[in-house]
């Protein structure tokens, strides 16, 4: 491989990385708040859907993705009284949001667009443009790092750099404030938390309102931004990948947007595969299409070292009397 073709794959893999970063950290702060979500990938797909639909009516890529946002925050209220306030299974309660965000997306693109499940395609203001860092030409020819600045981190969607300020900023609120202390220790020990005088419920609630915005512009990205609209099932798995890469990172932001990367990478490969010239590599096209999945099969099975969840994860909280 030449420089340009790895310089390409480099692009593509934090394009592709972008959703799954959304989604891992969305999982981070329901997860530790004790909220196991396998809904990730149900929330992704109602906001894609949404954020394409009113990009599109209302040809703001804006507003599309507060549409987004809104409808992903709604999933995950309705995973919040499942779950929290009603003490019912957290994985059946994703897993049926999941199956709801299936259908709901086909059915209603139908009936308001009639193209087959599918929104018309979206352009100009409709999607997020992408962004010219300042002195990007500049470092252009500057060895090493004017590709990485200029030909990698700039020309993406402002919702990629915003992914990118997400990871510090959670590692900030997670470790460094007392909302994060409170919400770390209610999935650890709920009971010592409520002891304390403060709402087990209230802290899972609002963890799992973060969880919906941030899978809310992760949706977003999909539909507005790495597409030009919304198919039918594109989430196409990201939110279990996502799960995945959140139980290899150790439910860490930082070694989170590493595992993403690495995802990324492996779809950016695949993407391009045929078209790669390895020598005497020589893999069939399909395994290496699958191999994200694979590598997500493999991290869940447990072949990746022991990951300790937090201990009341996934385990509704009964206030003693």
């Amino acid at each position: 491989m030449d420089i340009a073709t790895i310089v390409q794959i480099l692009e593509s893999t934090l394009r592709l990385a972008t959703p799954l970063l959304f989604a891992c950290l969305a999982g981070l702060f329901s997860e530790r708040a004790g909220i196991v979500d396998i809904g990730l990938e149900g929330k992704l797909l109602i906001a894609a859907f949404f954020s394409a639909a009113i990009a599109y009516v209302s040809g703001s890529a804006w507003l599309g993705l507060l549409a987004g946002v809104a409808a992903s925050v709604i999933f995950s209220l309705i995973h919040g009284v499942a779950s929290i306030t009603f003490r019912g299974n957290q994985l059946i309660s994703g897993v049926a949001i999941n199956f709801l965000a299936s259908g709901m997306t086909v059915v209603i693109a139908q009936s308001w667009f009639h193209q087959g499940g599918r929104t018309p395609a979206l352009t100009g203001d409709a999607r997020f443009e992408r962004l010219t860092l300042p002195f990007a030409e500049a470092l252009r020819d500057v060895p090493l790092i004017g590709h990485v600045y200029s030909q990698i981190l700039s020309g993406n969607s402002i919702l990629v750099y915003i992914g990118l300020l997400c990871v510090p900023l959670s590692w900030w609120v997670l470790y460094r404030s007392r909302f994060g202390l409170r919400l770390r220790a209610v999935g650890e020990n709920p009971a010592a938390v409520d002891t304390a005088g403060i709402s087990v419920v209230r802290l899972r609630f609002w963890a799992i309102i973060i969880a919906g915005v941030l899978c809310g512009i992760g949706g977003a990205y999909l539909s507005t931004s790495l597409a030009a609209g919304f198919v039918r099932e594109m989430s196409a798995g990201r939110g279990y990948i996502a799960l995945a890469a959140l139980i290899f990172a150790k439910w860490r932001p930082w070694q989170g947007l590493g595992a993403v990367l690495l995802f990324g990478a492996l779809e950016a490969i695949a993407n391009r595969w045929p078209n790669l010239d390895l020598g005497i590599i020589t893999l069939p096209n399909q395994f290496m299409t699958a191999l994200p999945y694979i590598l997500t099969v493999v991290i869940l099975a447990g072949f990746v070292g022991k990951a300790i969840p937090p201990r009341a994860g996934g385990e509704p909280y009964v206030k003693e009397r």
